[in-house]
């Protein structure tokens, strides 16, 4: 018989015994610190999901934005309008379909991605301090999993296959954060 996870050795259920509570607090201290890093280039962790998107595949639609970074549609329209209004968004009619705008990246948030992947390298370099990079990638497998169980168990809508460019928390080095800022 296996033990619940939940509960701490003394049989109660705590927060340091908490897959959800302790999830919770790192991303928590993951946004911090990546606000920290990112806010001075105006650009805040709300929008930073949606930047790498468009790193990845400029000209998105809402709906693809809101598909391919989980967020609620009236969200992603708030997210947007204040992106659009930091300069770093445009939104320009879909040629094929007049209803649908496509969202581009301007120059001035292209100009940005070297120091915005910079800094959340950074942020995973110092989350990950001390581990293997086999522990990493066992953890980042682990994540995944997790994810996947809770999305297909109907607690979350199914995810959209993943098409990152390079996956900066799996780079740990230096020489891994400049082969990604010189991938696009």
């Amino acid at each position: 018989m296996s033990r619940d996870p939940n509960v701490d050795a003394t049989g109660e259920f705590t927060r340091d015994s908490s897959l959800g509570y302790q999830a919770n607090h790192l991303a928590r201290l993951l946004e911090a610190a990546l606000h920290q890093r990112i806010s001075p280039l105006g650009v805040v962790p709300g929008q930073f999901a949606q930047i790498l998107a468009l790193y990845e595949e400029d000209g998105l639609s809402q709906r693809q934005l809101c598909d391919l970074v989980r967020i609620e549609q009236p969200t992603m329209a708030k997210t947007l309008q204040r992106m659009e209004r930091d300069a770093l968004i445009s939104r320009e009619p879909d040629p094929g379909d007049r209803r649908l705008a496509r969202v581009r990246l301007t120059p001035h948030a292209r100009a940005l991605r070297g120091d915005l992947i910079d800094a959340a390298t950074e942020v995973n370099a110092a989350a990950t301090k001390g581990l293997t990079d086999r522990e990493i990638r066992e953890f980042m497998r682990t994540l995944s999993r997790i994810i996947d169980n809770l999305e297909t168990a109907g607690e979350q809508p199914r995810r959209k296959p993943d098409r990152r460019v390079t996956q900066p928390h799996v780079l740990p080095d230096a020489q891994a954060s400049t082969e990604l800022r010189s991938s696009k």
